[in-house]
């Protein structure tokens, strides 16, 4: 005969202020992972919704990332009539770039905001799914400048008819764009002419962004350019390198989830200290429900129930708690790009599911013990004892 179920939801009521300091302890422990989960979930949804499946990003064959990537100009040209790259108008839609990292001024940080500054032509506007969402775009042969919502966001100094200093010289912003949340929002956009002249790199750029007429001929496309002995170039989908840079937060992930862990050796002691208090405290009634018939395998599996409610409240809280880090913004700095790409936490089912077994599994561990301990009590020793 199992003991009911109603019997350890009273004992938890009755033990009010223990219940809740335990389930506290616990819900902190779980914040902990639930914040590393939602770190790396945020951004890895960032550099998901980056790029375009039709894009085609072209490096210098060996380069990891735009930043230490070198294309030609004459690689350039030698690449926009490969098979498969679009037409608009008679034009081809690729577009040469130029990518460098610049610092910008950012309060209560002195060494201030290091941010991606893209050089790129017109057609490279197209090619990324942008929109202004104040102001205008960037004139031909203007030191003019369009930053990414989340720099406008993070930075006070970067609004529309301000001047940044980048080097030596000034540097009007003109716009603010939108690229709804991707790794865009993040980097500034220039004219590729005043931007190459201005670093001395005319010659040697830094990518080149092809569109594919669609998606049958993409890798065909991405074939012919990395088969091309001449082109020294490693070509890949825009989708693809953006997926391979969401790699920089899996050392975060790793360093959260090893703190959670820690931790929950703490919580899981409290827990068992909570349930050995609740044992002694209840001797005679173990004795009593001992007489009645009650198995030693029902008190075994009463106790543990217990813990693991225990566990579940603190869970519950957990995740009420983490729930507004959905509406916080950040930046982690990218070891690729050398720059910050900034990103919202997100607390998701995925990441709501591990914080409350992971919830589980400290109560379990914390209350099988004192579970057991319930179970093996002699009857008469129960009865005789405070």
């Amino acid at each position: 005969m199992g003991i009911p179920l109603t019997y350890n939801l009273r004992n938890l009521m009755v033990r009010r202020t223990t219940t809740v300091m335990t389930a506290m302890g616990m819900a902190l422990t779980v914040v902990v992972l639930l914040a590393a989960l939602a770190l790396v979930d945020g951004l890895r949804a960032a550099f998901r919704s980056s790029g375009d499946a039709r894009n085609v990003l072209v490096l210098r064959k060996g380069s990891s990332s735009e930043l230490s990537s070198a294309i030609s100009q004459e690689t350039y040209r030698d690449m926009l009539y490969a098979p498969g790259v679009a037409e608009n108008g008679g034009n081809r839609m690729a577009s040469l770039e130029l990518i460098t990292v610049v610092t910008l001024p950012k309060p209560g940080n002195l060494n201030g905001q290091a941010v991606t500054l893209r050089g790129l032509l017109p057609i490279g506007i197209e090619l990324r799914q942008v929109s202004l969402q104040e102001g205008r775009w960037f004139q031909a042969g203007q030191r003019e400048l369009v930053v990414g919502r989340a720099i406008a966001q993070r930075c006070p100094s970067a609004q529309v008819g301000d001047w940044l200093r980048i080097g030596s010289s000034e540097w009007q912003v003109v716009g603010v764009m939108d690229a709804g949340g991707s790794a865009v929002d993040s980097e500034i956009f220039a004219d590729l002419n005043v931007v190459s002249n201005y670093f001395h790199r005319s010659d040697q750029l830094s990518s080149v962004l092809l569109h594919a007429t669609d998606q049958g001929s993409l890798p065909e496309l991405i074939q012919s350019l990395n088969n091309d002995q001449r082109l020294n170039v490693n070509a890949q989908t825009e989708k693809a390198y953006y997926q391979a840079q969401a790699a920089s937060g899996a050392s975060l992930e790793h360093l959260g989830v090893l703190v959670a862990l820690i931790m929950s050796v703490g919580s899981a002691f409290q827990a068992m200290n909570t349930m050995y208090a609740a044992v002694a405290r209840r001797s005679r009634e173990i004795g009593t429900m001992r007489v009645l018939g009650f198995s030693r395998r029902s008190l075994l599996a009463s106790f543990l129930i217990e813990s693991l409610l225990l566990a579940g409240l603190g869970g519950a809280l957990a995740c009420l708690l983490a729930l507004p880090l959905n509406f916080v913004t950040t930046a982690i700095g990218n070891f690729s790009t050398m720059s910050e790409t900034a990103f919202r936490f997100h607390v998701g089912p995925v990441a709501i599911g591990i914080g409350m077994v992971f919830a589980l599994f400290m109560g379990g561990m914390g209350g099988f013990l004192p579970a057991r301990n319930a179970a093996r009590k002699q009857i008469l020793r129960a009865l005789r004892e405070n």
